[in-house]
């Protein structure tokens, strides 16, 4: 027996939870393996998650232009060969012979830049640059294997003790407790208003700064998830202009998680990020700290196994930026696949070029899909007595609310449990259907919750509503007041 015992363990470690990936999912698992050893054991065929936002895992295909530059770049005496022009498009060829020319040795296998490989760095900055119609600086961007690492090392350079706080949204995305609470800071909560569609209202959050202020904590930051998860909302432009007033004035670096900038399904709402509203405000590079937050993960490309993404840094002074680098050069570089998707993501083709077409067809396909689902879902959970879900305006999830009988919170009391578990676990063992309650994204005390992804197959969300509908009538009848 190993001699390490719990009281050994770095007790902010143990402090950090991480709902997403936690108790439920893991009793799906073992239902899963119980299936497989055990046909016909539940009153389900199979598990359907809808806890995380893992989209191939769900059979969405990847994006065939994005693969073919990969492959080819991972394999390039293909190149070489004749066939190699019947297989792949020539846009493809042609873009992943201009990115091994930026690569040192040509070896995907090899360490880059610590910010990344320098070529792939002015085709994201370009691609920026497109979207905002604002110049962005190839050395502001920092390649990272996913969002994820990008914010921990933010949080590692402004958190040296739990006086100092960072303004999160409630419900927010666990990340975020999860890094606070790892390098030792205090999570600021700002309650995000339910009543008008996730609403971000200002008077909260400056309540919210003067709440922490008083109680001796100096707030460094502002985190703003656009848009939501797991709310599915998107900030107006007017609302943006208002949070980046409000960051300025405090002295707030705005971190800004933009990471489901791909996914807007609402016509009448599109995605503004945070840097460009800063510099159509007039805020140049030097009067706001901004960071951005993008990855492969999300969007309609899904590549979460690919572990790619980038901070864009911009507005910090030059001592501050030289700590910056140092943070990452201590992880040597974010993987060479990762960042090649991250520039293709940023740099998709363009009209004209031969993979467009298909391109194009692929990403609508995936996106108009994702958008029925998304309205399948919200229909289907507001027909439910005791549930009422906003409408997702973008990024993968619903997050509806849960008015339990009394009985049922007090039955989820006696058995040592959040009710919106105790309802997730029954759920899951009536049904299959995985979802994550809201408690672990925090929310408004004495409200309930859980966070569904709209990502199962369209032709399965379906029996996703009628599964859950089904449990959830009989899950009121047997705690009805």
């Amino acid at each position: 027996m190993s001699s390490v015992t719990i009281d050994d363990i770095n007790p902010k470690v143990l402090k950090c939870e991480y709902a997403v990936r936690g108790e439920i999912v893991n009793l799906a698992q073992r239902l899963q393996q119980d299936l497989q050893e055990n046909p016909g054991s539940h009153p389900f065929n199979e598990i359907l998650y809808c806890n995380i936002g893992n989209p191939q895992s769900l059979n969405q295909r990847p994006i065939t232009f994005f693969r073919e530059v990969l492959a080819l770049c991972d394999h390039p005496a293909i190149l070489d060969k004749s066939e190699t022009q019947g297989l792949f498009s020539a846009d493809a060829i042609r873009r992943a012979t201009e990115i091994l020319d930026q690569i040192p040795g040509r070896a995907t296998g090899a360490y880059s830049h610590s910010q990344g490989i320098k070529g792939l760095r002015d085709t994201i900055s370009a691609g920026i640059e497109a979207r905002d119609n604002f110049p962005a600086d190839p050395n502001d961007i920092f390649l990272t294997d996913g969002a994820s690492p990008g914010v921990h090392m933010m949080m590692q350079l402004l958190l040296s003790s739990e006086n100092n706080g960072i303004l999160c949204p409630i419900p927010q995305y666990p990340l975020y407790s999860a890094s606070i609470t790892l390098h030792g800071g205090t999570l600021v909560p700002y309650y995000l208003d339910e009543a008008t569609g996730w609403g971000l209202e200002m008077s909260e959050l400056k309540k919210q700064l003067e709440d922490a202020k008083s109680k001796g904590i100096n707030v460094k930051a502002l985190v703003v998830i656009n848009p939501g998860n797991p709310t599915g909302q998107v900030l107006s432009e007017d609302n943006q202009r208002d949070i980046v007033e409000f960051c300025k004035s405090e002295g707030l670096v705005l971190l800004a998680d933009e990471v489901y900038q791909g996914n807007v399904y609402v016509p009448e709402k599109r995605f503004h990020s945070f840097k460009k509203v800063a510099r159509s405000m007039g805020y140049g590079e030097t009067d706001i700290p901004v960071v951005s937050f993008q990855s492969v993960s999300k969007g309609y490309h899904g590549e979460c196994g690919k572990r790619g993404g980038y901070m864009e840094v911009t507005g910090f002074r030059p001592e501050i930026r030289e700590q910056i680098y140092k943070l990452a050069s201590v992880n040597l570089c974010a993987n060479i696949s990762g960042q090649i998707l991250a520039s293709l993501v940023m740099c998709p083709p363009k009209p004209g070029d031969e993979s467009y077409d298909s391109y194009n067809a692929e990403k609508e396909d995936v996106l108009s899909s994702l958008a029925r689902r998304a309205k399948t879902l919200e229909d289907g959970f507001n027909s439910l007595e005791g549930i009422t879900c906003n409408k997702a305006e973008g990024a993968m999830y619903l997050f509806p609310q849960l008015h339990l009988p009394q009985k049922a919170i007090e039955a989820a009391e006696a058995a040592k449990s959040a009710p919106d578990l105790f309802y997730a676990r029954r759920l899951l063992d009536a049904t299959g259907v995985v979802v994550v309650p809201g408690s672990g994204f925090r929310q408004v005390p004495g409200t309930w919750h859980f966070r569904c992804t709209i990502l199962p197959p369209e032709d399965k969300i379906p029996a996703v509503v009628n599964r859950l509908t089904e449990f959830h009538k009989a899950f009121m009848d047997e705690f009805r007041d």
